[in-house]
């Protein structure tokens, strides 16, 4: 019996050892080759299987479980590093150890995506046009489509799956950058401090993030923790012409030190006169500094703060009369003033982020992250009010006199067209070709003629007709999250979160220059009188404040303040098997609006402007779900469904905050629904992704603000309105094919290539209202209340996007590649209240006696811009000098200097049949569409020492 005890003992005794054995078939330590510094985090995983781990903070890992024997691929992959896949063999009962294993900092990933990421920033400053591009979140990601859809698309203002940027979602530290107002991320707020964001991760689509729900677009997810930034120091400078043309950036990352403190902070600057649009000044200054301490073992505490302050001179579209007299480059929104250029159109932002993070290793498998942050500033826009007038009795009765001419030098009366619009008689072209060679020869902004306006007027006892206003915005916004990941076994990891988010918005006109004046006279020259409201009234943006005088900082026009809370919860699981991986997630999210209005508008008295407005409230939810079936090694199969369900943004409840309370009639939270499927297929030498997708956008709503001439049912003759246009029940969809492939040709060659094809259209004929304060009734809608959209196209760069191209990465440091990139299937924004009934109706609300339906088909077809192809190159040299990286990268995009539109919209200021017939029948359309035009040869330059 002893015999047997013994030998059982043994047994057992060779049972666990054998398993311990099992227990560590690989092992190894991932380290910086220069620096010979652990790699924390890197993501270690064994080809076809279901292993995966990361390294710990000393870049350590093991794989302990018993891996299948024979043959196998390793990858090592990590931010800022090339990927390493390295052969092992597994034999059972052996350890392979892989210490030290170095990984090399990938400086074309690196450099690119900090070129890019600073242009793309700079850009969006210019107009709105590029601030909806979702591409500005792609930066950090290795997939090939996407990677062509950041650094060569983004030019044309392309849109993966045609999203706008409110569809993805951006995050530092855990805390969600998105606006509340629009949805969209503000890149400027944390531009420039690009040497502290590289520990960057994208997920794509509805793809599982690690700490939060997301969206269709994907989520970007920043991290700034100080001991998560790889120590050394760097400074680099940059030169460019798109936007600024120097960045002067210093960075210095201690890592975590041996006391448990971690230091990383970086200073920039960018500035330029002008980018390669005329007049755009650049001026930014960036800082942020990241502290963190570990306390112990399981807690540590982290500091960001983040104060980028930048002042950009703005563009705007222009027809193509304009572009074919002056360029591409022109912008009328600047002139000279005693020897310099000064743009009318400033867009200055200042609004610092204070940010403190507190990480909780509960136990090793539960990790709780919590965030607060408290975000503060200002938003400003500026342009010229002409509106300035002079109070006068006459006849006993109050009268306002003045509202000065439009100075801007493209206002239509100034250009050719506008003087053939009657004919092309002696005294028409004389006049055409006068207009068309002081525009030529000059056509830019008169500073000189506006401070000499208000020299004469103050001199006869008046105040200024000309001031500069600007458009403010004041926020203050405090946020907190909770974000909790626990592995609930070796294939079960939950994560779930909460969010809250307050904001407190100041939205208001203020005077910051009277242009050599002494006041101005806060009354609305072109108010008129209404069966509410006499003219008088109608004129005071203050009715408690009557013809009050306004001096420079004096706020006067509009002044209110928005109230946002926004409270959200998700929750996510995902699982793991040796076949499938799979995910469920869901959220839920409450959304609460209300305006304050500290005027009472003179056309809206008593509380339909003055005080708190009705507060909105939505209740939202959303599900998603999805799996990746493994086939074997190299084939994968990819799964992804959402329901979602979203509030309004802020621009997207109010009709005309800036007069009043007036919320949209019906508004309610859109719904969407998306289903896709890839096909992926990665090898050592070849990685493909083919991806079908389909998403559908229901109940969307949109406001646009625009001067008209031709409204039905008006009581003045012309039919003339500054109208809010606003737009219901708007459905639409989104669907097409992605491709993404590299061909790894030799070790130092890789041929890749892309492709979207897309079709974004409305499915339905959405229900459209205006409103203004002309109006009798305030509201006018015509016909069935509806517009024809249905299956014209979505506006928003091109729906086709291809591109061929390849890189060579020689060994000693250098590399180049060149891309070619096709675009077609963009279309300009439509006019919407040209296809409602309006386009039909005469001024007394009858049909045309002469309409056509074959010509107004003509006038109506949507317009297609012309397909084009630009060729980028981008290269680099870095060289090695002891423990010292010296280098540069640089990019040319557009050589071929390509002339190509990214964007346009129709004019609505002409909106029935017989006015846009006999504008279009003109030698030169008056009121044609407007274009943005791309960016002829533009290059990037950025030279480094890292050390």
């Amino acid at each position: 019996m002893n015999q047997f005890y013994t030998r059982l003992l043994l047994f057992s005794f060779m049972l666990v050892s054998t398993m311990g054995m099992a227990q560590e078939l690989l092992k190894g330590r991932v380290i910086d080759e220069t620096t010979e510094e652990p790699i924390p985090g890197a993501i270690v995983t064994i080809r076809g299987s279901q292993y995966r781990t990361t390294t710990d903070a000393q870049g350590y890992f093991v794989f302990e479980r018993d891996l299948e024997p024979g043959d196998q691929m390793l990858i090592i992959e990590s931010n800022e590093y090339s990927t390493r896949n390295i052969p092992i063999v597994i034999i059972i009962g052996e350890t392979v150890n892989l210490d030290p294993l170095y990984l090399q900092i990938d400086n074309v990933q690196q450099e690119q995506a900090i070129g890019i990421v600073s242009l793309t920033e700079n850009d969006l400053a210019e107009d709105d046009n590029a601030a909806n591009n979702v591409s500005g979140l792609l930066q950090a990601t290795r997939d090939q489509f996407l990677r062509a859809a950041a650094f060569d698309f983004s030019a044309t203002f392309f849109r993966p799956r045609g999203l706008n940027s409110e569809d993805g979602k951006v995050l530092i530290n855990g805390l969600e950058m998105n606006k509340q107002f629009s949805g969209r991320p503000q890149w400027s707020n944390w531009g420039g401090i690009n040497d502290l964001q590289r520990n960057q991760t994208f997920t794509m689509g509805l793809t599982p993030a690690d700490n939060t729900f997301g969206g269709y677009g994907g989520v970007q997810s920043i991290d700034m923790r100080a001991s998560q930034q790889r120590a050394g120091s760097q400074i680099s400078f940059a030169s460019a012409n798109r936007s600024y043309r120097a960045r002067y950036m210093a960075t210095y990352k201690s890592g975590l030190l041996s006391s448990g403190w971690a230091y990383a902070v970086t200073a920039s600057r960018r500035a330029g006169e002008e980018g390669f649009v005329d007049g755009t000044l650049y001026d930014a200054n960036s800082f942020s500094l990241n502290v963190e301490k570990k306390i112990s073992e399981r807690h540590s505490l982290n500091f960001t703060g983040i104060y980028a302050s930048n002042r950009v001179g703005r563009r705007t579209a222009i027809t193509q009369e304009i572009k074919d007299l002056k360029g591409i480059s022109y912008n009328p929104f600047w002139g000279i003033q005693e020897d310099t250029q000064r743009n009318s159109r400033i867009r200055e932002i200042d609004e610092p982020i204070l940010m403190l993070n507190h990480y909780w290793d509960i136990t090793p498998k539960v990790k709780l992250n919590t965030n607060a942050s408290y975000q503060f500033g200002k938003i400003g826009n500026t342009r010229i009010d002409n509106g300035g007038t002079r109070l006068v009795t006459l006849d006993g009765q109050n009268a306002y006199i003045g509202g000065a001419t439009n100075p801007n030098p493209d206002y239509y009366q100034n250009l050719p067209s506008y003087f053939l619009r009657n004919g092309t008689d002696a005294q028409n072209l004389a006049s055409a070709y006068l207009a068309q060679q002081e525009f030529v020869n000059d056509g830019q902004l008169d500073w000189v003629q506006l401070y000499d306006a208000n020299r004469i007027v103050r001199n006869n006892g008046g105040n200024s007709i000309y001031i500069i206003q600007e458009d403010r915005i004041d926020d203050r916004q405090i946020q907190a999250s909770s974000i909790l990941t626990a592995d609930l076994a070796d294939n079960i990891l939950l994560t779930a979160g909460l969010n809250y988010r307050n904001l407190t918005s100041e939205n208001y006109a203020m005077v910051q220059d009277l242009l050599g004046g002494t006041g101005f006279l806060d009354v609305d020259f072109f108010a008129e009188e209404t069966t509410q409201v006499t003219q008088d009234q109608a004129a005071q943006s203050d009715i408690r404040n009557p013809n009050r005088i306004v001096g420079e900082g004096d706020r006067y026009k509009y002044n209110y303040v928005i109230d946002a809370d926004v409270a959200s919860a998700f929750a996510q699981t995902q699982f793991k098997t040796n076949k499938v991986d799979f995910y469920v997630a869901g959220s839920a999210t409450r959304t609460a609006y209300q305006r304050d209005g500290k005027y009472e508008n003179g056309n809206f008295p008593g509380a339909a402007s003055f005080g708190k407005s009705e507060k909105v409230d939505f209740i939202d939810f959303g599900v998603k779900g999805g799996g990746t079936y493994k086939i074997n090694g190299l084939n994968l199969l990819d799964f992804n469904a959402a329901y979602l369900t979203k509030a309004p943004y802020i621009r997207n409840t109010f009709v005309n905050a800036r007069q009043n309370n007036e919320i949209v009639d019906g508004l309610e939270s859109s719904k969407s629904y998306s289903l896709d499927a890839s096909y992926i297929y990665r090898s050592p030498i070849v990685k493909m992704r083919l991806t079908g997708y389909y998403l559908q956008f229901k109940d969307e709503n949109d406001i646009g603000f625009y001067f008209t001439e031709d409204l039905t049912g008006l009581p003045s003759d012309d039919g003339s309105a500054f109208v809010q246009e606003v737009m219901t029940n708007v459905d639409r969809r989104n669907a097409g094919l992605e491709l993404g492939i590299e061909y790894q040709v030799t070790p130092t060659i890789n041929l890749k290539g892309a492709a979207a094809v897309g079709q974004n259209v409305y499915t339905n004929n959405p229900n459209l209202y205006l409103t203004s304060d002309d109006f009798a009734g305030r509201q006018l809608t015509f016909g069935d209340g509806t517009t024809k959209l249905k299956d014209l196209h979505v506006a928003g760069g091109p729906e086709t996007a291809l591109q061929v191209g390849f890189e060579y990465r020689d060994p000693d440091y250098w590399n180049i590649g060149v891309t070619a990139n096709y675009f077609a299937n963009g279309y300009s924004d439509i006019s919407n209240l040209r296809r409602s009934d309006n386009f039909a109706l005469d001024f007394d609300g009858q049909p045309f006696t002469d309409y056509d339906e074959d010509v107004a088909r003509d006038l109506l077809q949507q317009e297609q811009f012309d397909d084009y192809m630009l060729v980028n190159v981008i290269g680099g040299k870095s060289w090695r000098i002891d423990n010292k990286y010296v280098g540069f990268f640089a990019t040319i995009n557009n050589v071929f200097d390509t002339e190509y539109k990214t964007g346009g919209f129709e004019q609505s200021r002409n909106s029935n049949f017989r006015s846009v017939r006999e504008d279009q029948n003109n030698p030169t359309e008056v009121f044609a569409p407007r274009y943005f035009f791309g960016n002829g040869t533009t290059y990037y330059l950025n030279v480094y020492l890292r050390f």
